[in-house]
């Protein structure tokens, strides 16, 4: 199992980030290689990636929801193997630090020496940067979900 922890400053409030961060579907719009997210209910969400040519299909179960405090998932079936954590605190009224940790298997020889090279963690700190750039342009998250899991 391999590991990746990133995080960012984002400057915005905190509930601006957590909101927009439980609006799963708008992720294709920063999150490079995601090329769809639908929300089957509150806890189940089925993603379509495509990254490096590779297209998977897997599901999503968020296992322990906070509002304002962090988003914990873990995949089930499908071809992928990940679980992991976003955190949320607030620096000021106008500033959060997002904070990404996952845990997953890399699937393959490809996965595996992308794993090894560093390429995973740059996508995550890339992913990062892109919803920093996504949640300042707004200025106002696209939505929210404000329910305990």
């Amino acid at each position: 199992m391999s590991q990746v922890k990133e995080s960012i400053e984002v400057d915005v409030p905190v509930t601006t980030a957590y909101n927009q961060w439980t609006q799963f579907e708008s992720f294709p719009q920063f999150m490079d290689g995601v090329e769809r997210i639908d929300q089957r209910s509150d806890t189940l969400t089925h993603w379509i990636t495509k990254i490096g040519g590779v297209k998977r299909e897997f599901d999503a179960e968020i296992t322990e929801q906070i509002p304002d405090e962090k988003v914990a998932w873990v995949t089930i079936g499908g071809e992928t193997e990940q679980s992991g954590v976003v955190t949320f605190r607030p620096i000021d009224p106008a500033h959060t630090e997002v904070t990404l940790h996952m845990d997953f298997d890399p699937d393959g020889m490809a996965e595996s020496i992308a794993d090894k090279f560093g390429f995973i963690d740059r996508q995550v700190k890339g992913d990062l940067k892109r919803f920093k750039h996504f949640i300042e342009e707004r200025g106002a998250e696209s939505g929210a979900w404000r329910g305990d899991v």
